[in-house]
């Protein structure tokens, strides 16, 4: 092998490095748009959690990228410890799919059909079709399955570069040496382990020992233990992404070692005895990119089995190695790690704006409430609330301005601007609850008094309130749209309601009936209640355009509003009956 065949190794490598990270990459964006929301909605049976890591490991083609999702879900408290390990476990046999792809290169047939299979046959044609994809289509879905295709292209082009540039090994009996070394289970293992960590991938060092293969100096005896080292290296990922993570999430990547390194001793032992006593000829055999892929598959799946048995055995360890701490740990409300996988990181971003509508609402609700009949209790609640929600607007903006960077949908795109847009709307929501509590606080204080007719008045306001608000968390939660358009007829009504309470107030003080302090503190909670109706018709009108795939809120509300809208009307009517009241003695 002389300087220009390393050279030639070193150029296969990095090409087949590029392509599967590139693969990878592209891969874990289209598979979590279809994993939205489904490893957060895990059941508490242990197989289907299993099914799931596998699933989710063979569509991303990453057992690294699973590890730093499942990490990331435990850090956030979406997924228990439990849930997490079976996952781990399932996702350690998912990446066993990537081997076998590789091994296609290995194929030595006659046969046409199987000639077909080959990398080097479909290889150009999916470089063709993936270059037609990502250059000639505007779609952003056929760009990225482009992309995955001359990801993949590139990959076995790699493969197939440094199978060529290695065979000059063949005969070296210095490259042979050096091999013989790592049929020692130990040094097979270190070596394999090194690997991996240098690649980042278990999948990645598996395929260039694949490409090694070619060289037919590498034996069974040694690949196993090579493997096995391979198997504990993409731990690595796991335990780099739980740094700086809450202490479950250490948990897990404790579970994911103590895993890979237990069924490696165990499994590493068996062979060593078993090399030992019986001596099989097999060993020395070389080893093929098919057979490795195999004593990989066959590995993984003899580890799951070897714990099955035992379903708390990695959990009760875990706790052993970092126990409950003596002050309850928070989760991380926004995992940095999700940021790499964005419609996983946008549906976390979802719950979160979820929370503090929900939030937001209750404590509108509690400070009409708190008004005349709340406690101090209950008036520090919504103070609580109001800056929880200050908090989410802050995290939930910063983080949603970096999910807007990534590599979006189009629809994802507008979900992403829809929950920036919504954010204010539900902060101001607790700001007016806040006000509410504050106008409270200053009744009390002054000793001011409103007369019989405007309580009656004001309880018709806050009628209207708690109305509006039900209707737009109903139409927010479910995405109604039917009760998105109930919102703005009652929001105009409030409006007019708000101006008419105002005109008999001042009636009212300039018959004496109240006072100029009552008047201020009457406008204050005037304003603040209608305020709260335009919010919630602005957020109305995000679920408007949101059903209409629209981010034109005005446009959106403003032809619901104008022309002759039967429906508008009709509804306005009814809630101008509803929410009528009577006329001030001397108007």
């Amino acid at each position: 092998m002389d300087f220009f065949d390393i050279l030639t190794l070193v150029g296969g490598l990095c090409l087949f490095l590029f392509g599967m990270n590139i693969m990878s990459q592209t891969l874990r964006l289209k598979a979590g748009q279809k994993l939205d929301g489904l490893l957060n909605k895990l059941t508490t049976k242990r197989f289907t959690a299993i099914g799931i890591g596998f699933v989710t490991t063979a569509l991303m083609q990453s057992s690294s990228a699973t590890s730093v999702l499942v990490v990331s879900f435990v850090n956030s408290a979406l997924m228990n410890l439990s849930q997490a390990v079976n996952v781990m476990i399932g996702a350690n046999v998912g990446a066993t799919v990537t081997p076998w792809l590789l091994s296609l290169s290995g194929i030595d047939s006659a046969s046409v059909f199987l000639q077909l299979l080959k990398p080097s046959s479909f290889t150009p044609i999916l470089a063709l079709i993936g270059v037609i994809c990502y250059m000639f289509s505007k779609k952003p879905g056929r760009k990225d399955i482009g992309m995955i295709l001359l990801g993949f292209a590139t990959l076995m082009y790699g493969m197939e570069i440094m199978s060529g540039s290695v065979t000059g090994l063949r005969n070296d009996p210095s490259f042979h040496q050096m091999l013989l070394l790592f049929e020692n289970p130990i040094l097979g293992v270190l070596a394999g382990l090194v690997m991996t960590l240098i690649v980042q991938s278990s999948s990645a060092s598996i395929g260039i020992l694949q490409a090694l293969s070619a060289t037919g100096q590498i034996s069974v005896g040694a690949a196993v233990p090579l493997l096995m080292g391979a198997n504990i290296g993409t731990c690595i990922t796991a335990v780099l992404s739980s740094v700086g993570g809450t202490r479950n999430g250490k948990r897990v990547a404790i579970a994911h070692v103590a895993f890979n390194v237990i069924g490696t001793v165990v499994f590493l032992a068996v062979f060593w005895v078993w090399k030992a006593a019986a001596a099989p000829a097999m060993l020395a055999d070389p080893v093929s990119a098919w057979s490795i892929a195999m004593i990989n598959m066959v590995f993984k799946v003899l580890c799951m089995f070897l714990f099955l048995p035992f379903p708390d055995m990695l959990e009760r360890l875990a706790y052993r190695i970092i126990p409950h701490g003596a002050v309850p740990e928070k989760a991380i409300e926004l995992d940095e790690h999700l940021l790499a996988t964005p419609p996983l990181a946008l549906e976390r971003c979802q719950q979160l704006t979820n929370e503090m509508a929900e939030i937001a609402f209750q404590a509108m609700q509690d400070a009409i409430f708190c008004l005349w009949n709340g406690d101090e209790a209950l008036a520090n609640s919504i103070r609580e609330a109001e800056e929880r929600t200050d908090h989410y607007e802050d995290v939930l903006g910063s983080y949603l301005v970096k999910v807007s960077a990534a590599n979006l949908t189009v629809r994802e795109g507008h979900t992403a601007t829809k929950l920036l847009k919504l954010l204010g709307d539900f902060e101001r929501i607790a700001d007016h609850a806040l006000n509410i509590v504050e106008s409270r606080d200053e009744i009390r204080e002054k000793g001011i008094a409103f007369t019989g007719e405007a309580q009656t008045e004001l309880s018709t306001m806050f009628n209207a309130t708690r109305e509006i608000l039900r209707i737009t968390g109903e139409a927010y939660r479910k995405n109604d749209i039917n009760a998105a358009m109930d919102v703005e007829p009652l929001e105009q009504v409030i409006d007019e309601l708000k101006e008419t309470l105002r005109t008999h107030h001042i009636l009212r003080m300039q018959k004496g009936a109240c006072s100029i302090e009552a008047g201020f503190v009457w406008s204050d909670l005037l304003t603040n209640l209608e305020r709260v109706s335009d919010h919630c018709s602005n957020v109305a009108g995000c679920v408007m355009d949101d059903v209409a795939d629209d981010l034109n809120l005005h446009e959106t509300v403003r032809a619901f509003r104008s022309g002759e809208n039967n429906d508008y009307r009709r509804k306005y009517g009814e809630y101008k009956e509803k929410y009528a009241v009577a006329e001030e003695t001397g108007i």
